[in-house]
């Protein structure tokens, strides 16, 4: 439930929460235990209070503070998408609600401090005062222990886990018995059958990003109508306005567009909900920039492509053709644009082969992880291919870039550390030695 919950509503609900108990704790106390509520002196309980109060408020802003700057820090070092990602990390807002919700309780209950100039003390107020306190202590430490995530190999790691979530949620993997099941009854994508559409429906508004959509509610409602809708963008695409959503085909009656937009769901950025895509992005941003001349860094790169390995091996076992649903009758009911393998492969490799051209280290690993997602996906001859020609394409980069003939032999050979153990050349790639150099080009 609250992965719903908008962020912003968190701390506001805590804030609620303690503003509420606030006001009825101690009138029930008052009321029904007034003669248990005079262990504690007023004057410590106030100064106890008052220090709870006072001291909450400037430990939130010096955490906060801290946090942002750090989070700012990791965005010029890595990639802003992943700073925004951890800046709406809900353990902020929890944090940032439990901080709130222990300064407002404690300035509620010292208004119930010698109430009537009795010198009573609202007791069980006071230690739920110090129960917020301690939680919130343990809530800065698990505040902290979520900050080292910024380090780069668990920023890797945690991108890496969204992508292989997002995987397993969107695709079966070849050995399934559903995707089996849809093999054998001769299931793949269907082509546009270039009927003329009964309905469109167009965006207004301001850019916004296809967050996900609800295929269910699709199919129902083009079911309801014996219809066939076709989505004219993908999760992930960027809508503007007047941008065509969706046409409708075949339809016995018009469907109802505020359902229909209700099915897309938008938001501000991309997510990684329904996008396999997107894990792959912010991990090629990080390899690129650590890639830059003002950072020079292709250990970096390579530790990301470890991750982009593992996500193309994942994707390669997977039945991609997955952007259409049918209803409970198999009649095809919505079509989606999903990317291809094609897609997929040069999303991960294009830019880290471009700016890492020149670079042995790199090379060497991106030849090591064609190598190693070729073999995953050796019993598919069309993925395959685009692996040998994304392989010849990785020899021409590499003799195009301002590296000698001995750099180029070494930048030929399979190595999973970049810099670590190397494998034997690839075949393609043995220039021939100028002269002066055939000793070294023998080697």
């Amino acid at each position: 439930m609250d992965a719903h919950v908008p962020t912003w509503l968190i701390p506001t609900l805590y804030a609620a929460a303690a503003l509420a108990s606030g006001f009825i704790l101690p009138r029930i106390e008052h009321a029904y235990l007034a003669s248990t509520l005079n262990d504690i002196a007023a004057a410590s309980a106030l100064a106890y209070l008052s220090a709870v109060a006072s001291g909450m408020i400037a430990f939130t802003a010096i955490v906060f503070s801290i946090a942002y700057v750090t989070v700012q820090f990791n965005a010029i070092a890595y990639s802003p998408r992943i700073a925004l990602w951890f800046a709406h990390d809900r353990r902020l807002f929890h944090a940032l609600g439990l901080f709130m919700a222990t300064f407002l309780f404690a300035m509620a209950t010292m208004v119930w401090i010698d109430r009537g100039d009795g010198g009573g003390v609202p007791l069980l107020s006071t230690i739920l005062v110090l129960v917020l306190l301690v939680a919130s202590t343990l809530q800065f430490g698990l505040l902290v222990r979520g900050l080292s995530e910024l380090q780069i190999t668990s920023t890797l790691h945690v991108v890496g886990n969204q992508g292989r979530t997002v995987i397993a949620e969107m695709f079966f993997p070849s050995e399934d018995p559903r995707a089996m099941l849809r093999a054998a009854r001769g299931e793949v994508k269907p082509e546009d059958d270039g009927s003329r559409p009964t309905q469109v429906l167009r965006y207004s508004g301001e850019p916004r990003a296809i967050g996900r959509f609800d295929i269910e509610a699709l199919v129902r409602q083009a079911q309801g109508a014996g219809a066939v809708i076709k989505l004219a963008c993908a999760v992930g695409d960027t809508i503007l306005d007047d941008s065509v959503l969706l046409t409708v085909s075949g339809a016995a009656h018009s469907l109802v567009e505020a359902e229909l937009v209700g099915a897309i769901h938008l938001s501000p950025q991309r997510t990684f909900e329904q996008d396999p895509k997107y894990p792959i992005r912010p991990l090629v941003d990080i390899a690129i920039k650590a890639l830059s001349p003002a950072i020079n860094d292709p250990t970096t790169a390579v530790q990301a492509i470890d991750e982009i390995e593992d996500l193309l091996r994942r994707l390669g076992k997977c039945e991609l053709d997955a952007g259409f649903a049918r209803d409970g009758n198999g009649v095809l009911r919505v079509i989606f644009p999903m990317p291809g393998w094609d897609d997929y492969l040069r999303l991960a490799f294009d830019e880290i082969r471009q700016y890492g051209a020149g670079s042995v280290q790199v090379m060497r690993r991106l030849r090591a992880a064609l190598a190693g997602v070729a073999e995953v996906v050796a019993g598919r001859a069309e993925r395959a291919a685009s692996i040998g020609r994304y392989m010849r394409q990785l020899d021409l980069s590499v003799d195009r870039a301002p590296l000698d003939v001995e750099d180029r032999l070494v930048a030929s050979q399979e190595d999973r550390q970049g810099r670590g153990l190397s494998r034997k050349p690839h075949a393609a790639a043995n220039p021939v030695p100028r002269k002066g150099q055939a000793r070294a080009a023998g080697r």
